[in-house]
């Protein structure tokens, strides 16, 4: 394991409100960059931060607050998104965001997080589906931002509309979204981040980057069966029969009624003949 893998293990083996998020997204970024400078881009965060919070006044509403973080991240410095390729893993890099200003929307608002708690705003994470989010709890209300657009706020009306585009024009009840506005944990957002990484090195076929993006998943949550099978799938890819057939094993025992249950119990005995003939 290497220094940096078992940091990674170290922070998240903590306390979820222990975790220093930033350090923990640049620890997923040292697996593709071994020569990251980790606490050279902590304290560009601490530098950009110190330079808002020197320009705001001490009376200055939160309000007032989210439109100059606004201004600051996405017109003075340009931050914003970028669709163009969705399968590029430097928009999944916290290093890459803050070098290139280009992020798909879960990065965008973990800078937006992490600025924003610098200068005082409570600012917390939103797993919104398809599309993470951020929100702020003012006086008047909790406020629900985009940082992918520029931190525009979202009524909720606008969150209804998204979730009937996703769900092919069927409008959720209330309750529905208003359960999706949750607050996303620490750990919540590095998962997030890792399978984002995880499906983009799936996609090219990137099969030991998928995998060590695997067991840092499970390394944050043990307990994601799911990602057991995934692993197993991976390792499969790899031709690793027998770690395969153990993650499979995992996989059915945690989620014995799962809805590919029986597809994956046929796939283990598939394992355990290959594995007898390699003994």
């Amino acid at each position: 394991m290497t220094p940096q893998a078992a940091r990674f293990r170290q922070i998240v083996s903590g306390p979820d409100e222990a975790i220093n998020l930033a350090e923990a997204a640049l620890l997923i970024a040292s697996e593709e960059y071994r020569d990251l400078d980790i606490a050279a881009y902590l304290a560009r965060l601490d530098e950009m931060a110190a330079t808002l919070r020197s320009r705001l006044r001490a009376d200055i509403s939160p309000t007032d607050t989210i439109i100059a973080l606004n201004r600051f991240l996405f017109d003075e410095h340009g931050f914003g998104g970028n669709a163009a390729d969705y399968y590029d893993p430097r928009h999944s890099f916290l290093n890459e965001v803050l070098d290139r200003k280009r992020g798909i929307p879960l990065t965008l608002a973990l800078v937006y997080i992490e600025i924003g708690r610098r200068i005082g705003l409570p600012v917390q994470g939103v797993s919104f589906p398809a599309h993470f989010l951020v929100k702020c709890p003012l006086r008047e209300g909790t406020v629900v931002l985009d940082p992918y657009a520029k931190g525009i706020s979202l009524s909720f009306d606008d969150l209804r509309q998204r979730i009937k585009s996703l769900r092919n024009g069927v409008e959720p009840p209330r309750s529905v979204i208003a359960g999706m506005l949750a607050t996303a944990s620490n750990k919540d957002i590095l998962v997030r981040m890792l399978r984002n990484l995880k499906g983009i090195y799936t996609h090219h076929r990137e099969w030991l980057k998928a995998l060590a993006a695997t067991d840092r998943i499970l390394s944050v949550m043990p307990d994601l069966a799911e990602e057991y099978r995934d692993r197993g799938m991976i390792y499969l890819s790899l031709e690793c029969f027998r770690a395969a057939l153990f993650d499979l094993q995992a996989y059915i025992k945690m989620l014995p009624v799962a809805a590919d249950a029986d597809t994956v119990r046929r796939k283990v005995i598939e394992l355990q003949q290959v594995a007898s003939r390699l003994n």
